[in-house]
């Protein structure tokens, strides 16, 4: 157990556990679910899994919108790698700024549970239609953030070659 949370980076523990562990508290407080687990390391691996998820749905929806009414301005992708090398704190920026998303999307996933928990009532439906399209959600949930985690692979490689040619040409 030590091992496992000593693994955790920062980056994890703020983005992921945080979230998930205030939304199985809250959810918990204000709807009839019960998310909060009595064994520990459970525990973890769930809200993980549950700030994982409202992270991505950040990512994938609150971000683009945000962009969109121009709420926030990105600056390129490019022009971030290069100037992170020249000045390592704009990672840790960017950390916090994810952080930041991920509590933004938080009180819009808790106030969709109590809508659901409001609608239908306590517990998870034993449908097994809403059981496949929940699975469905969370494959094309993590199908579309690995599409954009590889484009940002990508990019990078791009942008390391180009940079390495230019060393390469200013030698």
């Amino acid at each position: 157990m030590k091992e496992f949370i000593d693994r955790l980076s920062a980056y994890n523990i703020f983005n992921y556990l945080f979230p998930g562990a205030i939304f199985a508290g809250l959810g918990d407080n204000f709807t009839s679910y019960s998310l909060i687990q009595e064994n520990i390391l459970i525990g973890l691996f769930l809200y993980y899994f549950i700030g994982l998820i409202i992270s991505r749905i950040g990512s994938l929806t609150l971000e683009p919108l945000l962009k969109w009414i121009k709420f926030v301005k990105f600056a390129s992708y490019e022009d971030y790698v290069k100037a992170s090398k020249l000045d390592p704190k704009i990672e840790i920026f960017s950390e916090q700024n994810n952080m930041y998303r991920s509590l933004c999307m938080l009180p819009i996933a808790l106030i969709l549970l109590k809508i659901y928990d409001l609608a239908w009532g306590s517990g998870l439906p034993n449908n097994a239609a809403i059981i496949f399209i929940i699975f469905v959600g969370l494959l094309a949930l993590f199908l579309y953030s690995y599409r954009k985690q590889t484009k940002y692979v990508v990019k990078r490689v791009k942008i390391a070659l180009e940079n390495k040619e230019e060393k390469v040409d200013n030698v």
